[in-house]
């Protein structure tokens, strides 16, 4: 990813700024900074249910770093925001006998697992879909187990395809020419029988492409009025002078937005702002900010200053500052 460049992204704010195989001793539930730099989102902080919703009354708990459930009708945690084509990790560990699985591209309340959702079975003992299969859909060629230690799936969705990896093992590779296709939804994970748990949910946005070439600003203006200087150098665009603004010619709706920043100074204060009103000299900002502004109150990074980075500026404050000045960070805004 080039550095301050958006996959799908709309307009920088100048304010004098500027596959993977996770091993089994990495820290629980964290990204190493190669990670994030590649665009993985970690779905799952290990420690609230923040960016997940119920669809019902299941147990979900959190201990250790683990999501978890064993009491209730069967239902989903969901991710808030929905994902069309990704990369997914989860680890899993089902107890023996039990029955779960990762929804993909689920609706909220699916219905028909073979129309509003693909799920991703959890069931050694599944009569006609067994661990590795899609309910309802397909199974693998050859029978895996899933139950009583931990495990990791693996998932590439693609469009029409759907890869899957137990262990690192390719256990299932689908194409759907259904009519009931789905391209794009929510992540769930489920409770159905036994106890499921869950660690280390982490996903990759794929088919995306790149805004910014590396070279020069091909497919970007300045905005007029801007103080700011706008320049490409070592595949970065650095920012200096002051107060500006850089636009994309392009004009997005839903999308995910990935993006490198480093600000070049203490507390200084920046932004990409997105679904933003075609600017002007009067009105260069007239939209959603995803913040930059590495400063906190009291020594707590919970308290963030003018919002925080990976704020909505003047909507809702960062949870807490986790980016420092002088260090390259890497942001993702899912605007579905």
């Amino acid at each position: 990813m080039h550095r301050y460049a958006a996959l799908l992204g709309l307009l920088l704010a100048g304010f004098w700024a500027c596959p993977c195989v996770v091993a089994d001793d990495r820290p629980l539930n964290q990204l190493s900074p190669e990670q994030a730099a590649q665009g993985w989102l970690r779905l799952f902080d290990g420690e609230t249910f923040f960016g997940w919703k119920p669809n019902n009354d299941v147990n979900w708990k959190i201990t250790d770093g683990v999501i978890h459930a064993d009491a209730g009708e069967p239902g989903l945690l969901c991710t808030t925001s929905e994902f069309a084509d990704y990369e997914l990790l989860c680890d899993f560990r089902l107890e023996t006998g039990g029955n779960s699985g990762v929804f993909l591209r689920t609706l909220f309340q699916p219905k028909e697992v073979t129309r509003d959702c693909y799920e991703l079975n959890m069931c050694d003992s599944h009569p006609a879909f067994p661990t590795g299969s899609l309910v309802g859909i397909v199974k693998p060629d050859k029978p895996v187990s899933g139950e009583g230690r931990w495990m990791t799936y693996r998932v590439v969705a693609l469009g029409k395809q759907i890869d899957v990896w137990l262990n690192g093992d390719k256990i299932l590779a689908f194409t759907d020419n259904r009519p009931e296709a789905r391209f794009r939804g929510l992540i769930g994970l489920q409770k159905n029988a036994g106890k499921a748990e869950y660690r280390n949910v982490f996903l990759k946005p794929l088919s995306t492409r790149a805004l910014f070439n590396g070279e020069d600003l091909t497919g970007w203006h300045v905005v007029p009025g801007s103080k700011s200087r706008f320049t490409v150098e070592d595949k970065a665009i650095h920012v200096v002078n002051g107060r500006g603004f850089l636009e994309s010619e392009a004009v997005f709706g839903d999308f995910v937005l990935q993006a490198q920043a480093r600000t070049n100074g203490k507390h200084l204060n920046s932004g990409i702002f997105f679904r933003a009103m075609p600017a002007t000299e009067s009105e260069p900002s007239n939209g959603y900010e995803a913040q930059i502004h590495n400063a906190w109150k009291e020594d707590d990074r919970t308290k963030p200053v003018d919002f925080g980075t990976g704020a909505i500026y003047r909507r809702i404050p960062a949870r807490r500052v986790v980016s420092n000045d002088f260090e390259w960070l890497t942001m993702t805004v899912a605007a579905t």
